[in-house]
C-alpha cells in the first residue's frame, strides 16, 4: 500500500533563499532542530535516517517543549537560530506575529501526521476507563462546588474514587507535560475543555465570557495532585513504573515504545490503541507539525534534502518507518497537500481569529 516515492527537488526549495538575508553558511553545516517532546522521537528516526543515507551531517535536535522551539525559532532569522521547530500544536496567533516582528517572515507548515494523549499507568495496576468530565473534575484547579449551585470552589477532590464512585480509591498523582509544552496546550483543551463543557451552566459561560470560561477550563490544579514532570516523557514512564498509583500524560507513541511496562486508560470508553486514533475515535488526539524558515533554505546545507526525506512514503506513509514508531500517518490525499506545500514552499499566513 502507498509505495509510490515523492522525490523532492532541491531547486524548488534553495529558490526561495535568493533574497535571504541570512548570513552565509559557513558557520554552520548542519541543520538545527528544536521544538516539542512528542515530535522528537519521529524527528530523531529521520534525522538518522537522514544522516546515514546522504552526504549531510545528521540534524543536532533538542526537546525544548513546543512553546520553547517557538519561542527560539521566533527569536530571528540568522543561523545562530534554529531552521526547524517541531509543534505538537499548531503556531499560535502570537507566536506567528513575534516571528513576524523578528524577521521570520516566511515560514512553511507541514503537517506530519497524528498523535492520541494518553493517560497511563503501569501494568502493576488496574486499567481504568475516565470520561472527559472526570478528567476535568480531577485536574481542574477550581470545580462546581460539590453541594451545589453554580459556584465555583478550590479543588476539594483527593481521590478517584471522590471524583466518580466508579473509579478506585487511590490518590489523584497524575505527572504531566509543563506549560511551555504543546502536549499541555492539547490536553487541556482537548481533554479537560471537553469535561468542562458537560457541566452545563459552565458550558454557557463561553458565550458569556469567553475568558473566564477558558480560565476556569484550562486551568490545571497547583496543589500537588498534578505534578509537572519537565519535557521528558522517557522520565515519566520510568516514575510510573516505580509508582503504580500514578499516572502520566503524554503522546501515544512513548506509550506504544512502553507497553510492557505501562497501559493507556480508557477515554469515554475507548482505547488508545494506533487503529483507534486513525479512525478518530479515541476523542483526545491532535496532529503534529514541524515549521521550517524559508530563509534558511539553500543557505544551511540539507535542508531540502531533509524534508524530502520526512515527507517520503517510506518515512511518513501508511506503511513507513514512522508508523512503526507510534505516528499516525495522515489520509494518502493530505500527505499529498504537505508534499505540495513543500515543493512549492507554501508560505503559512496566519489571521487573528
Amino acid at each position: 500500500m502507498f509505495k509510490k516515492k515523492v522525490f523532492i527537488t532541491a531547486a524548488a526549495l534553495f529558490a526561495v533563499a535568493a533574497t535571504s538575508n541570512v548570513q552565509a553558511a559557513s558557520g554552520r553545516d548542519y541543520i538545527s532542530i528544536v521544538g516539542s517532546s512528542t515530535v522528537y522521537p519521529f524527528a530523531t528516526t529521520v534525522a538518522e535516517q537522514f544522516g546515514k543515507t546522504t552526504k549531510f551531517k545528521t540534524p543536532k535536535i533538542e526537546s525544548t517543549g513546543s512553546g520553547g522551539g517557538m519561542k527560539l525559532f521566533c527569536a530571528g532569522a540568522g543561523i545562530e537560530t534554529p531552521d526547524i521547530t517541531n509543534a505538537s500544536r499548531r503556531i499560535k496567533f502570537s507566536e506567528y506575529e513575534k516571528c513576524q516582528s523578528n524577521g521570520v517572515k516566511e515560514i512553511i507548515e507541514v503537517k506530519i501526521g497524528y498523535d492520541g494523549i494518553v493517560i497511563a499507568n503501569s501494568k502493576k495496576a488496574g486499567r481504568i476507563d475516565l470520561n472527559k468530565k472526570d478528567i476535568f473534575l480531577a485536574l481542574a484547579k477550581d470545580v462546581p462546588n460539590p453541594k451545589g449551585g453554580e459556584t465555583l470552589v478550590a479543588n476539594p477532590y483527593k481521590t478517584w474514587k471522590d471524583v466518580n464512585p466508579a473509579l478506585p480509591d487511590t490518590k489523584i498523582e497524575v505527572l504531566g507535560p509543563p506549560p511551555t509544552s504543546g502536549t499541555r496546550d492539547a490536553f487541556v483543551e482537548l481533554a479537560m475543555e471537553g469535561g468542562c463543557k458537560k457541566i452545563g451552566w459552565i458550558k454557557a459561560l463561553k458565550k458569556k465570557d469567553k475568558k473566564h470560561f477558558k480560565a476556569v477550563c484550562h486551568t490545571v490544579r497547583e496543589d500537588g495532585a498534578y505534578i509537572e514532570a519537565g519535557e521528558n516523557d522517557n522520565l515519566i514512564v520510568q516514575k510510573l513504573q516505580a509508582n503504580p498509583d500514578a499516572f502520566g500524560i503524554f503522546g501515544y507513541s512513548y506509550l506504544d515504545q512502553n507497553s510492557d511496562k505501562i497501559q493507556g486508560a480508557l477515554v469515554g470508553g475507548e482505547a488508545p490503541t494506533f487503529d483507534n486514533i486513525a479512525a478518530g475515535k479515541y476523542p483526545v488526539s491532535r496532529p503534529l507539525f514541524f515549521y521550517v524558515k524559508k530563509s534558511h533554505m539553500g543557505v544551511v546545507p540539507g535542508m531540502a534534502e531533509y524534508l524530502g526525506e520526512f515527507s517520503s512514503e517510506k518515512a511518513w506513509g501508511a506503511e513507513g518507518y514512522l508508523a512503526d514508531k507510534g505516528l499516525i500517518p495522515m489520509p494518502e490525499a493530505e500527505r499529498k497537500q504537505y508534499v505540495d506545500a513543500i515543493k512549492t514552499a507554501k508560505n503559512l499566513v496566519l489571521t487573528k481569529k
